[in-house]
């Protein structure tokens, strides 16, 4: 097993621009304001689980139903495409109901472990080494845990401006990585 700086580092910015907790602050305040309160600490570790669980068993899943990774991940790349252009444009898309509680369904999945990371988890797997991966996923999900323990105080402090904005920069990251995925699957 040999970690790379670089692969962890180039794996946790993907993940993190597709997760994009900051610019799901939004929706996890005004899920919330419906429920009274979120388990983070839950929501974190069922998010993780379901992640690593995936990165292992993703591609026997595929297998499965008769899908090639490369495949998926050319698929993937579209939904990638879609999310970002969600986020750069302020389109809405995909769309999601909020139930009266929120601990597990939909914080935890879809939100942060969504189609759109299982996707990315696929297609990274293609390109970095699992246990990169998964240190990606557990420095991310730390992420995710301090950022749900303080919705609040980051609302305030990036505003709804600022959270716009991160929210257009992760987004065009997104367009590219969706970009990157597609010719890295297709030969292009």
């Amino acid at each position: 097993m040999e970690f790379s700086f670089s692969q962890i580092l180039s794996t946790t910015m993907v993940l993190f621009a597709i997760i994009d907790i900051l610019g799901s602050i939004p929706i996890v305040i005004e899920l919330r304001k419906k429920a009274g309160h979120i388990q983070s600490e839950k929501a974190a570790i069922v998010a993780t689980a379901l992640m690593i669980i995936f990165l292992f068993a993703g591609k026997t899943l595929l297998g499965v139903i008769g899908v090639d990774v490369a495949s998926f991940a050319i698929a993937g790349s579209f939904v990638i495409f879609a999310i970002a252009m969600e986020m750069v444009l302020g389109l809405t898309l995909f769309r999601d109901e909020a139930p009266e509680t929120v601990s597990i369904v939909p914080l935890a999945f879809p939100l942060i472990a969504g189609a759109g990371t299982m996707t990315t988890l696929l297609s990274l797997k293609t390109e970095y080494a699992t246990q990169n991966i998964i240190v990606g996923i557990i420095l991310n999900m730390l992420f995710v845990y301090f950022v749900l323990k303080n919705t609040n105080r980051l609302e305030k402090l990036f505003g709804k401006t600022g959270l716009n904005i991160l929210r257009k920069a992760f987004g065009i990251i997104l367009l590219a990585i969706a970009i990157k995925l597609f010719r890295t699957n297709t030969g292009l």
